[in-house]
């Protein structure tokens, strides 16, 4: 493995970047952005599998490696009355680097039944504040073409859909370069993912037809992470919000809705409408829960008349300690509420 120090290098930056990518996934990432150092895929995931304490007991032996932060040590799970193999996934929050601190979290956009004036407001607001991070909560992308609803063949197709999502995230990229952007996927994002479960199961284990590949996340240096990641920044909680809001649950305020569930203060779009509930626990503490507007058109195919939806977005500040500040705010005839 000497001689793959300088390969090591790359291996120990992106690990860094990227801590909760699967190995595999990662050696992905690193073969596409740096194929001049590597032969091929797998030399990258031997790299990272180096790193990570991996590659077998001579290597873990070697200081540099029993000195590693990403050393990996995987114990057999207590079973001393050997009973079935269980296959319960442990799910653990995503948290959000300290340093992302400053976040301007936008929803349900939609794409390509967006609202361009409520976006052009929301992304002047992050660029006036200066954020350093975006974080898409959800419904950045319809997919309404492989939904399992009634198809209207006057909307876009699956590739117009697709073209307009990219385009959205290059011009994205281009208006905060140095940014940290995240896309949680929601329900309306795992549409494709579902239709190519259940339509063409053939393609689904070929990473190239996924979401990450075929918008070429990479490149933009976007990280996308599955809807049912609970992510938190700092200690609030934040997700899409459709498994919060199941079946009839549909409350009067989705705010007050997400603290009968979530207990615990936390941000969900998913619903179209700004709301806030806090409450109040037997010591003091304040527990605080919003939902935000949405981005996209407010009166969709669906129902032409009525909507109770509303335009909006959240600016989110996060202290050292955990604690935060959330500026939910709404957009109505082009101004800032």
């Amino acid at each position: 493995m000497a001689a793959q120090n300088g390969n090591t290098k790359i291996a120990r930056e992106y690990r860094a970047k990227y801590p909760d990518f699967p190995t595999k996934k990662l050696a992905r990432v690193m073969y596409a952005e740096n194929a001049l150092s590597f032969i091929d895929e797998e030399k990258a995931r031997s790299c990272l599998r180096y790193i990570e304490g991996k590659s077998g007991i001579r290597h873990r032996r070697l200081n540099t490696v029993k000195e590693s932060e990403f050393l990996k040590t995987e114990s057999r799970p207590y079973n001393p009355y050997n009973l079935p193999q269980s296959y319960q996934e442990k799910r653990e929050p995503f948290k959000l680097p300290l340093a992302c601190n400053n976040i301007l979290l936008i929803s349900d956009l939609h794409i390509p039944y967006h609202d361009i004036d409520a976006i052009t407001i929301a992304l002047s607001y992050g660029k006036e504040h200066k954020v350093n991070t975006i974080f898409i909560n959800g419904d950045l992308i319809d997919n309404s073409q492989v939904s399992r609803f009634e198809k209207d063949m006057k909307k876009r197709s699956v590739k117009q859909e697709f073209d307009a999502t990219k385009e959205f995230l290059v011009q994205l990229r281009n208006l905060f370069p140095v940014a940290s952007i995240y896309w949680l996927k929601g329900n309306h994002c795992i549409r494709w993912e579902k239709f190519l479960e259940q339509k063409v199961r053939e393609i689904w284990d070929d990473s190239y037809f996924h979401l990450e590949e075929r918008l070429q996340l990479n490149e933009q240096k976007i990280q996308i992470l599955d809807d049912t990641v609970l992510v938190k920044a700092g200690k609030l909680s934040i997700t899409h919000g459709h498994h919060i809001f199941k079946g009839i649950f549909v409350p009067v305020s989705p705010a007050r809705g997400a603290f009968l569930r979530a207990k615990q203060s936390v941000i969900v779009g998913h619903l179209h409408r700004a709301s806030f509930h806090p409450e109040t626990d037997l010591d003091g503490n304040v527990i605080g829960c919003w939902s935000t507007g949405c981005l996209c058109e407010l009166r969709p195919a669906y129902s032409p008349l009525v909507s109770n939806s509303q335009h909006g977005f959240a600016h989110i500040l996060v202290e050292s300690s955990g604690d935060f500040t959330v500026r939910n705010y709404q957009i109505i005839n082009g101004k800032l509420h």
